[in-house]
């Protein structure tokens, strides 16, 4: 094996209570995978809070299963029927999204909508480059100019085209955004949850007016959700996880990935949840990101402190949703139970933007 394909990304063996009926599984695919689907095999990657990510393999053959996490109620979150439409409008005109194989909506056979994706071989980046991966920070730098060069051309791609011209409602978006992930933090609230009132009162009031600006925004675009080449580390070759896709502001969703951005120069209680190495040596600043994403697509990037600390807030958000069904006792994976401190880690980064932005 290869230095490289040592570090291509590796899934394990199911977590306790995730594993599905696999006779009951490989029955139903038979019609869609022909012979394939009687030595239908499965294991699941070990990333993410979110929806389920399996792998199902046949011989040489492989294929990505997608499924809701177990527990959820927010089900716009974890739509699998809206993400299975993303992937096949984007099907010949993205080249970085997966391709989409087969919807399923019979609960019969898993208990909820599912659907299966080509499977992109490749590098997965988490919280920091792994062992063997010996990036110069000028290619470190080049690597995140690509990431978001990469988020650029998604904001460029044509609706009309992709036939998502009615796929979202981009007008009123940033109104609906703040509101909608205000009410969806106090109904997730538990007793320890961290009061984000005055951080919600903040972005109600400095809300800027709309940027004129419509495109495909992803809505959780980071290093875990991108693959790059395992023959050229530097070249990105797919996109993952559209399951909160929409049309929208753009300006939002660079907003949204600079949540997860924790340079150098951040506190280390941020930096100690970050979850890519964006605080590596040859890293850029959100300042030369931003600078970098305008001068890219063309888009005037201002107000970015609303942005950001929006991306911050939506972060907590989600963090206290899966908490709470931690608490609640509708999951058991315990890495759930850690999430409560991310929140209260966000809330003071969100407070740090507000004390320093000149909004």
């Amino acid at each position: 094996m290869s230095k490289q394909e040592a570090l291509i990304d590796k899934p394990q063996q199911v977590r306790e209570g995730e594993l599905p009926d696999m006779d009951r599984l490989r029955s139903y695919l038979q019609p869609v995978l022909g012979s394939a689907a009687d030595d239908l095999e499965i294991k699941q990657f070990p990333g993410g809070y979110s929806n389920l990510t399996y792998l199902l393999s046949s011989g040489d053959e492989k294929w990505v299963m997608r499924r809701p996490p177990f527990g959820s109620k927010v089900k716009s979150a974890h739509d699998m029927g809206r993400e299975y439409k993303v992937l096949s409008a984007l099907d010949g005109i993205f080249p970085y999204a997966p391709q989409p194989v087969h919807f399923c909506q019979d609960h019969d056979v898993m208990g909820c909508d599912f659907y299966l994706m080509s499977y992109i071989e490749g590098l997965v980046i988490r919280k920091q480059y792994p062992d063997g991966m010996n990036l110069s920070p000028e290619e470190v730098r080049q690597q995140f100019f690509t990431l978001f060069d990469v988020l650029g051309e998604l904001h460029s791609v044509d609706l009309v085209k992709a036939g998502l011209t009615d796929f979202g409602r981009p007008a009123g978006y940033v109104t609906r955004q703040v509101e909608g992930w205000s009410k969806r933090y106090r109904a997730a609230m538990t007793d320890d949850a961290a009061d984000f009132d005055p951080v919600m009162e903040w972005l109600l009031n400095k809300m800027p007016g709309e940027s004129g600006v419509v495109g495909i925004i992803h809505n959780d675009y980071k290093m875990d959700n991108v693959i790059w080449s395992p023959d050229d580390p530097m070249k990105l070759i797919g996109v993952l996880d559209w399951e909160m896709t929409t049309v929208g502001d753009p300006l939002m969703d660079l907003g949204c990935t600079l949540g997860y951005w924790a340079e150098a120069g951040d506190p280390d209680y941020f930096r100690q949840f970050r979850n890519m190495p964006s605080d590596a040596k040859g890293a850029p600043t959100r300042e030369e990101i931003v600078a970098r994403f305008s001068q890219q697509t063309g888009i005037d990037v201002n107000n970015i402190d609303f942005y950001f600390c929006f991306g911050l807030f939506r972060l907590a958000v989600i963090g206290q949703q899966i908490y709470y069904r931690y608490v609640q006792g509708l999951t058991k994976d315990t890495r759930f139970a850690a999430l409560i401190d991310k929140t209260y880690s966000l809330r003071k980064m969100c407070e740090r933007v507000i004390t320093q932005s000149s909004l």
